[in-house]
Formats: structure tokens, sequence, C-alpha cells
């Protein structure tokens, strides 16, 4: 009687919340699975109203009263197959208790996918008391008539629910935002050959490169998938191929992962037992709609290196009783007795509110140039506060960068707070034909006197700053201009160059004086792709030569440097150098190569000469012994022979996880000794497990 009562009764209408397309197929019921896909809808809706009519019982009291109104339902077919009811509203309670009975009743079925992927589906369905026999289903596109109070209610007890059910498979978009791809020399040799094909219209002096910018060349997640170990379980794939949590809904996507440098080794020319380092942290990407990422790293570390290295970053030690600067990261407090403590954080926002404009604001690095030194803007000290301005258009890339750094001596502290000044850069980069691009920098420093604080006028982006210091006083700032060009001879050899100016005298030029005044620095470099036909074979040679006072100032603050260190090459000036480095790669296994033949000029700071060679930017260059005659590599000439040796494996694409072995010689060979320049000789070999995310130099 009751089941004969439902039949009139019942008359619902589905309403899909998203429309079928071509890919989307509707969930499936067991007798439906042999129907074609073009009825799977209709066979969906038919075994449901069956179901239910075989299943709801008229609760008495509606019997009764000949009761006539309406049930809303709203439920779920989840990505599983499961049926969940996420709101009912009726006058009777009974009618609701029922339904939700019903419902809970129902098997577990196939459900809806979209482009094969399987994917939760929404309905609203009323069911009319009482209705006409035949049962019959409906879709519509119109939302069920309801009591607005309802409506909000219905929205918001399924607003938490509808958040985990808009979760889906992550699908590597980190690969096509904004985000800078991880500037290390050897990641970005994997892809440098595509971006320097004879025709493109790249650019790729200023770095780090954002993936959108490199994935019209170079399709990051097809190499990954190349890399791909198959894994039967969790910890195997999150180990091998994936990040440790990724997220993705609508609108947003995060990853999340650890960062580890563990490594252990031994320096031949040291006192201590070994060295080693011990980094952990995490880092963090994602994005929040198409124009708007976000990356952050936050690493803590000790560490007790190579001895040369340990020297190094003490002499860099500013104000206050921390001991060192290690270079490259920051400042580091003692660890025990002979190691050192340096947390490291970088962090930056990237938004492109069109296609040709994309912003950054961070701390971080930069790097300008195709070498591996750059004699403009460098990645060798210790992060800094940026933004970043770049605009592509045409054949042109400009980019802008404002920067706040440090000046850590203890001259300069004022109430145990470091000086603060400021850098601003232009660079254009523009494509002038196929095979020949031709790129404009200059740079301006300037710091707090007459509590100047960020100069305004250095925010134009489109501005000559030295015409800005002639505005501004000419002792209110330091300029500096460069250049850099690139030729692609053919699509597996390209010649890059640099050169940089920071003061120069004509008319001691052509009086063959060589003045100190002429404070200049070039770069000569080639690459080979592919070397002599093995594919993934990477060469690359390169020669920098810098003249003595360059990049230093009668002001030290104005000099070009951050916390103790160069902006720009990491041996500062007065020297020449030749480099030569090899790459190859084969699936996750890697090995690099790399010999440095360099030849540098340092001071004595012996008492009896103190006098500044023009290698140190952090001395005044009034301090010059004369002004004529000045030549690279004066004062203590030192012969520098450096070689490199790394091997490893990627152990993890995804998050550049590798294990690697890494051997080094230096053999450092000064023609004068004093207390801090004597002749070394290092042998330094280490083992580790490391998340390579940033370059690190120990070539000096």
């Amino acid at each position: 009687m009751k089941k004969l009562f439902l039949l009139p009764l019942i008359f619902f209408s589905l309403n899909v919340l998203a429309q079928d397309v071509d890919y989307e197929k509707s969930p499936v019921f067991p007798k439906c699975e042999s129907q074609d896909i073009e009825v799977l809808s209709t066979c969906f809706k038919s075994e449901l109203a069956h179901f239910i009519h075989e299943k709801f019982k008229t609760p008495q009291i509606i019997i009764d009263e000949n009761y006539k109104g309406n049930i809303f339902v709203l439920f779920e077919v989840t990505n599983q197959g499961n049926f969940k009811v996420l709101y009912t509203d009726a006058t009777y309670t009974e009618l609701k208790t029922e339904i939700e009975e019903v419902f809970n009743q129902l098997p577990k079925i196939q459900p809806a996918t979209y482009n094969g992927r399987p994917i939760f589906k929404q309905y609203s369905y009323k069911i009319s008391i009482p209705l006409e026999a035949p049962l019959t289903v409906e879709l519509s596109d119109e939302n069920i008539e309801m009591n607005p109070i309802s409506k909000i209610e219905l929205e918001a007890k399924s607003e938490y629910d509808d958040l985990n059910a808009s979760i889906k498979p992550y699908e590597d978009l980190e690969y096509s935002s904004t985000l800078n791809v991880p500037f290390l020399h050897s990641s970005y040799a994997k892809f440098d050959r595509s971006l320097n094909l004879v025709g493109t219209n790249s650019h790729t002096a200023a770095k780090p490169f954002m993936y959108s910018e490199v994935i019209d060349y170079y399709d990051f997640k097809a190499a990954k998938d190349a890399m791909v170990k198959e894994s039967n379980s969790w910890w195997q794939k999150k180990l091998f191929n994936e990040h440790l949590v990724q997220l993705q809904g609508k609108g947003y996507w995060f990853t999340l992962d650890p960062i580890f440098d563990l490594q252990v080794g031994k320096d031949s020319d040291a006192d201590f037992k070994s060295t080693f380092n011990n980094t952990r942290g995490f880092y963090v990407q994602g994005g929040l709609g198409e124009k708007l990422s976000f990356s952050s790293s936050v690493y803590e570390s000790q560490g007790r290196f190579a001895d040369y290295i340990n020297r190094y970053a003490e002499s860099l030690r500013g104000f206050g009783p921390d001991p060192a600067v290690i270079p490259g990261r920051g400042i580091a407090k003692r660890f025990k007795n002979d190691a050192y403590d340096y947390p490291v954080a970088e962090a930056y926002l990237s938004y492109s509110p069109t296609d040709f404009l994309n912003v950054q604001f961070g701390h971080g690095k930069n790097f300008i140039g195709d070498g591996y030194r750059s004699l403009l803007q460098s990645d060798v000290a210790s992060p800094s506060p940026f933004l970043k301005l770049s605009t592509k258009f045409w054949k042109i890339k400009y980019t802008n960068t404002w920067m706040w750094l440090k000046d850590i001596r203890t001259d300069v502290v004022s109430d145990k707070a470091f000086l603060t000044k400021y850098m601003a850069n232009h660079y254009l980069s523009w494509n002038v034909s196929k095979k020949f691009n031709l790129g404009l920098f200059e740079s301006v420093l300037w710091t707090n006197s007459n509590n100047r604080g960020f100069d305004v006028n250095y925010l134009n982006p489109i501005i000559f700053y030295r015409a800005i210091e002639f505005e501004t006083g000419q002792g209110a700032g330091n300029a500096v201009l460069g250049a850099t060009a690139k030729y692609k001879v053919n699509d597996n050899i390209n010649i890059y160059s640099q050169f940089v100016l920071d003061e120069f005298s004509l008319g001691d030029i052509k009086g063959g004086e060589r003045s100190w005044k002429n404070k200049y620095g070039y770069q000569l470099g080639m690459k080979y792709y592919n070397a002599f036909k093995v594919d993934n074979l990477y060469l690359q040679l390169e020669y920098n030569r810098v003249r003595p006072y360059t990049y230093s100032h009668n002001t030290i603050v104005l000099n070009y440097g951050h916390n103790n260190q160069s902006m720009a090459h990491l041996w500062g000036a007065n020297f020449s150098e030749a480099i030569v480095i090899g790459r190859y790669n084969y699936k996750r296994w890697f090995a690099d190569a790399k010999l440095v033949f360099g030849s540098r000029g340092l001071d004595y700071n012996n008492g009896t000469d103190d006098f500044s060679y023009g290698g140190d930017i952090y001395r005044n260059y009034n301090d010059r012994p004369f002004d004529t005659g000045v030549e690279v590599e004066q004062g203590i000439k030192t012969n520098i022979f450096h070689a490199e040796l790394q091997s490893g494996y990627v152990v993890n694409p995804a998050t550049n996880l590798k294990l690697f072995a890494y051997l080094s010689y230096r053999d450092f060979n000064p023609n004068a000794t004093t207390a801090t320049t004597f002749e070394n000789n290092t042998l330094w070999f280490s083992i580790g497990l490391r998340t390579d995310l940033f370059n690190w130099y120990f070539d000096f």
C-alpha cells in the first residue's frame, strides 16, 4: 500500500551543479555499466528513482494528515562513488529522517569522471507529495526554489565539505607558475640549450628565471616524469617521486618539503678530525589564482668546513660577538668550539598582473649574466631584501631591481644596528637578431647620509643614474655601468661577454699611464652543448679580468658590497681568472667537474706596507700607493688553482634531493707571506644528502 502510494507521490528533478561536457561521464550504477555513454545519465536517474521507490516508507503521520508539500535534498556522489546527503529540508522531521535513511542504504557506485579522472558531483533533488505515476526524473539547470534562509543554511552547512571535495590530484602546477626556478648552475645547464636555440626570443641573463618563462622552451614535467620510479607504497612515492605534501584545489595549490644538507668529510690541511654540515628546514611553494605565487625556504644549520673556508668566514665578521659570516649564507654564531651555527631564510611573492609584467618582493638573491661568474650582479653574497620588476615585450626584456643591503663593519654601526645601504639596478636585454643579444646595465648605491633614506629619485624605472648623481650630489652615490653580449654560433655553441665600468679616464688611456682611475673589468666565455655529439654533455670556458679598485669607493660604505661580501665577483677586484666547467647527466645520475686558474693581487697589511692595492673592495681607494702604473695582480701576486669534482644520484627529481660525493683540491700560492696570506694546499672530500636549491661557491 505504501509503495503504491509512493509511486504517484514522487517526482524529482536532478539539478547538476556542473554542466555535462564531452569529457564528463555521469556516475554509474552496476546495472548501467553495459550502457552507452550517451544514456548513462538517464540510466543513473532511473536506477536512483527505482531504488528510492523500493526503499522509501511513507511516515504514518504523512498518510494520516494527508500532507501535500515538498522534500528538498542536496546530495553528492563523491569521487569515491559514495552517496552523501549534504542537506535536507521538509516540513516534517519524519520526512527528513526517512529520506536520509534511504540514501544511507544506497550502494557504492562508479563515480563521475572528467577527462578520465574521478570527480565528485552534486545534485539537488525535489520530491513532491503527492505525485502521480509513473516516477519521472528531469535534469534542470535551474536551482530548486527554496526559502532564502534555508538556502543560506544549506550553503553554510556544506561549505567545509565543499572545500574538501574540491581537492584534486596535484598536477605539477609549479612548472607553469610565476615561481622562480631555483638558481643552480648545474640545474640551469639542463635547459640552457633549449633557451639558446637559434631563433628563440628568450632572454637568458637576468636570473633566476620564472617557470612560465622557460616552459615554452623546456618541458619540466616531461623531464621529471622520465625519471619517475615505480613505487608501490606511499613512502616510496614521497621519497623518490613526489613532494611530501602536495595539495591542489579550485584556485589554489601548494607543496611542502623538508630541506636537508647532511654531509661529512675530511680536510687534509686541518687539525680537526672532520668537516660536516647539518642543515634542516622546510621549503614551501604555492599559488593563489593564476597571478600570485609564493615561495619560502627556512634553514637551520651547523657546520664546520675546510679550513680555508673557515678562515675566510671569520675574516668577514662584522660588529658584535658573532665570529663569522658564512660566505653566501649569512652571519653565524659559534657552535661548540670550532664550528658555526647559521640560520638562513629566503622567501618572496611573485605577482603577474599582465602577461608582460611580473613583480617580485622578497628576501633572496639575483644574478645578471650568462656566465658562471657575473661582474654586474652576482649571487655570491648573503640574501637580502629586494623588489624586482620584469617587463617583457617584443624583443625586449627590462629588469629593475631595488635592494636593501647591510654594512656590518664596526666603524659604521650605530646604536648596535648595522648600517643600511641601498642598491638600484636596471638591465635592458635586446635580441637584436636571431643570433645576437645585447644588454645594457646600470647600478647605483647610496646610503642614509644626511637622513637621505631610500631616495625616491631611484624609484623611476627608466632613468640614467649618472644624471641622478649630479642632482643629488656626486658624492651621494656610487654608479656602475655595464654591458653584456651573446652570439649564438649555432644551436650547440654560443659566445657571451660582459663589460663593467666603474670609472674611466680617457686621457690616461691615451697617455699610456695606466691610471688607477681606469676601473673596469670584462668577461669572455663560450658554452658547448651536447659536446662532441654526446647528449647531455655540457662544456663551458670562461675568462674574467677586473682592474684594481673596481667596485671600491672613497666612502667605503658606498662600495659594491653587502655583509662584507662582494655583490659581483667573489674575488673582488685586481685579478684574472680562467674557468673550465664540464657537466653530464644520465637519467638520475650526474657528474660535474670544474677547474679554476687564477691570479690575484692582495694587500700586505703588515704595518710597513698598509696600502690598498685594489683587490679588497672594503678598502678606501685613496689608500693606494701610486696613481699611475697600476696593473692587474699588483700587490702580493697570488696564484690560485682550484679543482672540483662532484658526482651523485638524484633521489627525488620533484625536490632535487641528491646523494653526492664531492672532492676538491686548492693550491693557494702567494709570492710573499703575511699573517693572513700564506701558501696553502687543501684536499677536501665530503659525502652527503642535500636538497639542492642554491649555488654555493668554494672556489676562492
